[in-house]
């Protein structure tokens, strides 16, 4: 397995037949916030994708003109009430799923998990629904938790699903007072202890300015907890676009 870090909630997973992207995303600008770093790899140098997975309709995860770039005939996978946003982009079918739903693709077997968050494309806009993906083919998983506050299905998910790779977010969670829809570093490290995976990859923090912490803040804070905890073997840090064989 093969897991390449986009930047900010994208990814390339690779397996030994399947390219699948999640919340691929190369804008430069998310409405008035600019990105800080660099996308790790240029769209022109992907491998050919089978299949995309969208975690919810915000902007920084649903970006339709990189979706149109990268569509090719190919499938891609949304939350429930969020196909209407992807259908004319270019994919050779959309597929909507529900929390617990599994979509059985080729090798593949996706699962659509819960989570805290919303899934709003604008604010009068409630329907659409959000969550994560765990990917599973053969004795192999990767589970991208999505945009997602701490909350007690944790436990429940890593008991159906066993994942054995997280891709975790750590990063958008200050002010508490009215971020409770982000988790913050020491609870990420508390859901990973949870679901039982053996390898957490940190996600979600560095790319855009989306709240108040320091830039550097999140994933220092989240290697001091994994320390305190005893999981710091456990944590793999990517840097955007150099591939990591799991």
């Amino acid at each position: 397995m093969c897991v390449t870090w986009i930047g900010h909630a994208s990814f390339l997973i690779q397996t030994s037949r399947r390219n699948i992207l999640v919340d691929p995303n190369w804008a430069n600008w998310m409405l008035v916030i600019r990105r800080l770093r660099h996308a790790g790899l240029h769209i022109r140098d992907l491998p050919g994708i089978d299949l995309v997975l969208i975690t919810h309709a915000h902007f920084d995860h649903l970006h339709r003109r990189s979706l149109r770039q990268v569509a090719d005939n190919q499938t891609i996978v949304v939350p429930n009430s969020v196909g209407s946003l992807v259908e004319n982009l270019g994919f050779r079918s959309v597929v909507e799923m529900n929390w617990w739903d599994t979509l059985d693709y080729e090798e593949l077997e996706i699962t659509f998990t819960p989570a805290k968050h919303w899934g709003a494309r604008v604010l009068a806009d409630r329907h659409r629904a959000f969550g994560g993906f765990c990917i599973r083919w053969g004795d192999r998983s990767v589970y991208h938790v999505g945009d997602t506050a701490y909350f007690d299905g944790f436990s429940e998910i890593g008991q159906r699903l066993k994942p054995e790779i997280v891709l975790m977010p750590i990063g958008a969670y200050d002010p508490p007072s009215c971020r409770d829809v982000h988790i913050n570093p020491e609870d990420a490290v508390r859901a990973f202890c949870e679901l039982g995976a053996s390898t957490v990859i940190p996600m979600h923090y560095g790319t855009y300015r989306m709240s108040y912490e320091p830039m550097h803040e999140p994933l220092q804070r989240f290697l001091a907890s994994a320390t305190e905890h005893g999981i710091l073997p456990k944590v793999r840090v990517l840097t955007e676009g150099l591939p990591e064989v799991l």
